[in-house]
């Protein structure tokens, strides 16, 4: 589960990689959820650019960064989403919910 974070100006970037599946999303959720919680950003940046593969688990983990920022009053943008993953986001209608940049 690759998954690198760096913070700077309020600002919490966390560049996701690899697969996205059943196999890795809860340790990525648990991973996103303690960065935040470290941290407490006013925005979340979720950088897709090494994702190889996502299904539905990538949305969950996607859908919880997101109410974990509600909570805390931020915001979350997705960025560099692979065309694979766009189709996956994009059939499920993240888009409504989740920023994509």
């Amino acid at each position: 589960m690759p998954i690198t974070v760096t913070s700077r100006d309020g600002v919490l970037t966390i560049a996701l990689s690899g697969e996205i599946d059943h196999q890795v999303a809860r340790d990525m959720m648990d991973a996103i959820t303690d960065a935040i919680a470290e941290r407490l950003p006013a925005r979340l940046v979720l950088d897709l650019s090494g994702v190889t593969f996502m299904d539905s688990s990538g949305i969950a983990v996607l859908l919880r960064a997101r109410r974990q920022m509600s909570h805390t009053g931020g915001t979350v943008t997705v960025t560099a989403i692979p065309a694979q993953a766009r189709r996956v986001l994009d059939a499920a209608g993240v888009g409504r919910l989740i920023s994509f940049d």
